[in-house]
């Protein structure tokens, strides 16, 4: 008997793509409405920094990254020292890399040519949805493209109003505005809560980060928070270190 043919690899199918877009825009609007307050935050601050609305727009634009984007506000003036800026929003920015590393694990359905276009929009929130999507089912173009899509048109858009109206608003944060920055990083690290040595890596990333804003505060705790979370992260990976796993 001849073998049978191997059946053709099945593309998904427009519809089935359409589907996982609407889902991920969907999980999506919770955080999406979290971070526009933030967003028009940062266009008000743009403008008392003497920038304009098409500059307040692009910088949203081209970086999309909430806390970079306040770290150059905070240490913007005139004439302003583009390598202190340059280093402050790089240190700030680098978790980045690990986020990048993490989610380019689950990106085997992505054209090459689309990965790099795709990182670029990995900002927290998208990391957050595409590693909790991996987990449960493969991460498709499609649902990325879902996670990504209204979030950004939403923030850059809040952004630009921040900027036209920045001079209506005298003080943005007596609306509670900054705190939306904290609620939405609540948020994702809460949906993580059901991962094994869960406690453990909050744990040490926050300890580590508060330690280090409390000896020298700055941007310099985000980088040791997010590496003192991956090694605990690491550590709860073995049962007979993680106190939390039970026994193997």
């Amino acid at each position: 008997m001849e073998p049978s043919p191997t059946p053709p690899r099945r593309e998904p199918s427009r519809s089935s793509a359409w589907l996982e877009f609407r889902q991920a825009v969907v999980i999506t609007l919770p955080a999406t409405a979290a971070a526009i307050p933030f967003a028009v935050l940062l266009g008000a601050l743009a403008t008392e920094k003497g920038f304009s609305v098409i500059e307040a727009g692009l910088m949203a634009a081209l970086v999309f990254a909430g806390s970079a984007q306040f770290t150059v506000l905070s240490t913007w003036h005139f004439p302003p020292d583009l390598m202190l800026i340059g280093l402050a929003t790089l240190v700030v920015n680098f978790r980045h890399v690990f986020m990048s590393t993490s989610i380019l694990r689950h990106m085997g359905a992505f054209p090459f040519a689309l990965k790099p276009i795709a990182l670029f929009f990995c900002a927290d929130e998208m990391w957050a949805f595409a590693e909790a999507r991996a987990a449960r089912r493969q991460l498709t173009p499609a649902f990325y493209a879902g996670l990504v899509g209204l979030f950004y048109l939403l923030w850059v858009a809040a952004t630009v109003f921040g900027a036209f109206a920045g001079r209506l608003i005298r003080d943005p944060r007596i609306y509670g505005f900054d705190f939306a920055f904290v609620a939405i990083f609540i948020g994702l690290i809460m949906g993580f809560r059901g991962r094994r040595g869960f406690v453990v890596t909050v744990a040490a990333s926050a300890g580590a980060a508060t330690l280090v804003h409390i000896l020298y505060p700055g941007p310099l705790s985000i980088v040791v928070g997010a590496m003192s979370g991956m090694i605990g992260a690491a550590a709860a990976a073995n049962p007979e270190v993680d106190p939390l796993a039970g026994k193997a």
